[in-house]
Protein backbone atom coordinates (compact mmCIF):
# COMPACT_ATOMS: atom_id res chain seq x y z
CA UNK A 1 0.00 0.00 0.00
CA UNK A 2 1.24 3.48 -0.90
CA UNK A 3 1.81 5.79 2.05
CA UNK A 4 0.89 9.39 1.21
CA UNK A 5 2.62 12.25 3.00
CA UNK A 6 0.82 15.55 3.47
CA UNK A 7 2.82 18.54 2.26
CA UNK A 8 2.07 22.20 1.79
CA UNK A 9 2.37 23.55 -1.78
CA UNK A 10 5.71 25.27 -1.10
CA UNK A 11 7.12 22.70 1.32
CA UNK A 12 10.89 23.15 1.58
CA UNK A 13 10.96 26.25 -0.63
CA UNK A 14 10.10 28.95 1.90
CA UNK A 15 10.63 31.16 3.84
CA UNK A 16 12.91 33.51 1.90
CA UNK A 17 14.24 36.90 2.90
CA UNK A 18 16.19 39.04 0.46
CA UNK A 19 17.15 42.64 1.08
CA UNK A 20 14.50 43.13 3.77
CA UNK A 21 11.66 41.62 1.72
CA UNK A 22 10.27 38.31 2.92
CA UNK A 23 8.27 35.65 1.15
CA UNK A 24 6.43 33.15 3.33
CA UNK A 25 3.82 30.50 2.74
CA UNK A 26 0.43 30.85 4.36
CA UNK A 27 -1.64 27.74 4.97
CA UNK A 28 -5.25 28.83 5.53
CA UNK A 29 -7.55 26.48 7.43
CA UNK A 30 -9.98 26.55 4.50
CA UNK A 31 -10.58 28.17 1.11
CA UNK A 32 -14.18 28.06 -0.09
CA UNK A 33 -15.49 29.36 -3.40
CA UNK A 34 -18.83 31.11 -2.87
CA UNK A 35 -20.94 31.97 -5.90
CA UNK A 36 -24.26 33.64 -4.98
CA UNK A 37 -27.31 32.50 -6.93
CA UNK A 38 -29.12 35.11 -9.07
CA UNK A 39 -30.94 37.53 -6.81
CA UNK A 40 -29.36 36.02 -3.68
CA UNK A 41 -26.29 38.24 -3.38
CA UNK A 42 -27.64 40.34 -0.49
CA UNK A 43 -28.93 37.30 1.42
CA UNK A 44 -25.62 35.45 0.99
CA UNK A 45 -23.69 38.51 2.14
CA UNK A 46 -25.92 39.02 5.19
CA UNK A 47 -25.62 35.38 6.21
CA UNK A 48 -21.85 35.40 5.70
CA UNK A 49 -21.66 38.55 7.81
CA UNK A 50 -23.68 37.00 10.65
CA UNK A 51 -21.70 33.74 10.58
CA UNK A 52 -18.14 34.95 9.96
CA UNK A 53 -18.23 38.71 10.53
CA UNK A 54 -17.45 39.64 6.93
CA UNK A 55 -19.67 40.61 4.03
CA UNK A 56 -19.29 39.59 0.41
CA UNK A 57 -16.83 42.10 -1.05
CA UNK A 58 -17.45 44.40 -3.97
CA UNK A 59 -15.45 43.78 -7.18
CA UNK A 60 -11.68 44.13 -6.71
CA UNK A 61 -11.98 44.24 -2.93
CA UNK A 62 -11.65 42.02 0.11
CA UNK A 63 -13.31 42.11 3.51
CA UNK A 64 -12.36 40.61 6.84
CA UNK A 65 -9.07 40.55 8.69
CA UNK A 66 -5.92 38.46 9.01
CA UNK A 67 -6.85 34.83 9.34
CA UNK A 68 -10.28 35.19 7.73
CA UNK A 69 -11.06 37.09 4.54
CA UNK A 70 -13.64 37.19 1.80
CA UNK A 71 -11.86 38.00 -1.46
CA UNK A 72 -13.42 38.98 -4.80
CA UNK A 73 -11.82 36.70 -7.40
CA UNK A 74 -14.03 37.25 -10.43
CA UNK A 75 -17.50 38.18 -11.54
CA UNK A 76 -19.95 36.54 -9.15
CA UNK A 77 -17.22 34.60 -7.32
CA UNK A 78 -15.75 35.11 -3.87
CA UNK A 79 -13.17 33.09 -1.98
CA UNK A 80 -13.63 32.80 1.76
CA UNK A 81 -10.10 32.22 3.02
CA UNK A 82 -9.17 31.10 6.50
CA UNK A 83 -12.46 29.89 7.92
CA UNK A 84 -14.88 27.18 6.90
CA UNK A 85 -18.20 28.36 5.47
CA UNK A 86 -21.27 26.92 7.17
CA UNK A 87 -23.39 24.70 4.92
CA UNK A 88 -26.42 26.95 5.59
CA UNK A 89 -24.94 29.46 3.12
CA UNK A 90 -25.69 26.91 0.37
CA UNK A 91 -29.31 28.13 0.42
CA UNK A 92 -28.08 31.33 -1.23
CA UNK A 93 -24.86 30.35 -3.01
CA UNK A 94 -22.97 27.49 -4.59
CA UNK A 95 -20.11 26.44 -2.31
CA UNK A 96 -17.00 24.55 -3.38
CA UNK A 97 -14.06 23.57 -1.20
CA UNK A 98 -10.89 24.94 -2.83
CA UNK A 99 -8.54 24.33 0.10
CA UNK A 100 -6.18 21.94 -1.69
CA UNK A 101 -6.25 23.79 -5.01
CA UNK A 102 -4.36 26.97 -4.09
CA UNK A 103 -0.97 28.05 -2.77
CA UNK A 104 -1.04 31.22 -0.69
CA UNK A 105 1.98 33.45 -0.06
CA UNK A 106 2.70 36.59 1.93
CA UNK A 107 5.17 39.04 0.40
CA UNK A 108 6.18 41.86 2.69
CA UNK A 109 8.78 44.52 3.22
CA UNK A 110 9.75 47.97 2.08
CA UNK A 111 9.84 48.06 -1.74
CA UNK A 112 7.52 45.10 -2.21
CA UNK A 113 5.74 46.96 -5.03
CA UNK A 114 9.02 47.03 -6.97
CA UNK A 115 9.22 43.24 -6.77
CA UNK A 116 5.65 42.77 -7.98
CA UNK A 117 6.06 45.41 -10.70
CA UNK A 118 8.41 42.97 -12.45
CA UNK A 119 5.71 40.29 -12.54
CA UNK A 120 2.26 41.86 -12.87
CA UNK A 121 0.71 44.55 -15.06
CA UNK A 122 -1.31 45.89 -12.10
CA UNK A 123 -0.67 49.40 -10.79
CA UNK A 124 0.13 48.56 -7.16
CA UNK A 125 0.92 52.11 -6.11
CA UNK A 126 -0.41 52.62 -2.56
CA UNK A 127 -2.58 55.53 -3.75
CA UNK A 128 -4.28 53.28 -6.32
CA UNK A 129 -4.19 49.74 -4.93
CA UNK A 130 -4.99 50.31 -1.26
CA UNK A 131 -5.33 47.95 1.68
CA UNK A 132 -8.33 45.71 1.02
CA UNK A 133 -7.97 45.89 -2.77
CA UNK A 134 -7.83 42.59 -4.65
CA UNK A 135 -7.38 41.67 -8.29
CA UNK A 136 -7.24 38.61 -10.46
CA UNK A 137 -4.27 39.14 -12.74
CA UNK A 138 -1.02 37.66 -13.94
CA UNK A 139 2.04 36.89 -11.89
CA UNK A 140 4.65 36.29 -14.55
CA UNK A 141 2.81 33.92 -16.87
CA UNK A 142 0.53 32.46 -14.15
CA UNK A 143 -2.98 33.40 -13.17
CA UNK A 144 -2.99 34.81 -9.64
CA UNK A 145 -5.11 36.60 -7.07
CA UNK A 146 -3.22 39.54 -5.56
CA UNK A 147 -4.47 41.48 -2.57
CA UNK A 148 -2.96 44.20 -0.43
CA UNK A 149 -3.23 43.36 3.26
CA UNK A 150 -1.01 46.10 4.67
CA UNK A 151 1.09 49.09 3.74
CA UNK A 152 3.99 46.86 2.66
CA UNK A 153 2.24 43.49 2.56
CA UNK A 154 0.54 41.50 -0.18
CA UNK A 155 -1.07 38.08 -0.22
CA UNK A 156 -0.71 36.16 -3.47
CA UNK A 157 -2.72 33.10 -4.45
CA UNK A 158 -1.75 30.83 -7.34
CA UNK A 159 -2.89 27.38 -8.38
CA UNK A 160 -1.21 24.77 -6.23
CA UNK A 161 0.41 23.20 -9.29
CA UNK A 162 2.22 26.51 -9.91
CA UNK A 163 3.62 26.97 -6.38
CA UNK A 164 7.23 26.11 -7.25
CA UNK A 165 7.14 28.35 -10.33
CA UNK A 166 5.62 31.22 -8.33
CA UNK A 167 8.33 30.95 -5.68
CA UNK A 168 11.01 30.90 -8.40
CA UNK A 169 9.53 33.95 -10.17
CA UNK A 170 9.15 35.90 -6.91
CA UNK A 171 12.66 34.99 -5.75
CA UNK A 172 14.12 36.09 -9.10
CA UNK A 173 12.29 39.42 -8.88
CA UNK A 174 13.37 39.88 -5.24
CA UNK A 175 17.02 39.28 -6.22
CA UNK A 176 16.76 41.68 -9.17
CA UNK A 177 15.37 44.47 -6.96
CA UNK A 178 18.11 43.79 -4.38
CA UNK A 179 20.78 44.00 -7.11
CA UNK A 180 19.29 47.26 -8.38
CA UNK A 181 19.23 48.70 -4.86
CA UNK A 182 22.88 47.69 -4.32
CA UNK A 183 23.89 49.85 -7.31
CA UNK A 184 22.21 52.96 -5.94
Amino acid sequence: MVKLVEKTPAEGLLPLEINGISLTELVPAAITSLMPFDGQEAAASALLSSLLGMECPHPNRSTGRDGARAVWVGRGQIFVVGKAVDASVARHAALTDQSDAWAVFSLQGHGVEDVLARLTPLDLNRAVFKRGHAARSLLGHMSAVILRTGENTFEIMVFRSMARTAVHELETAMRAVAARDALR
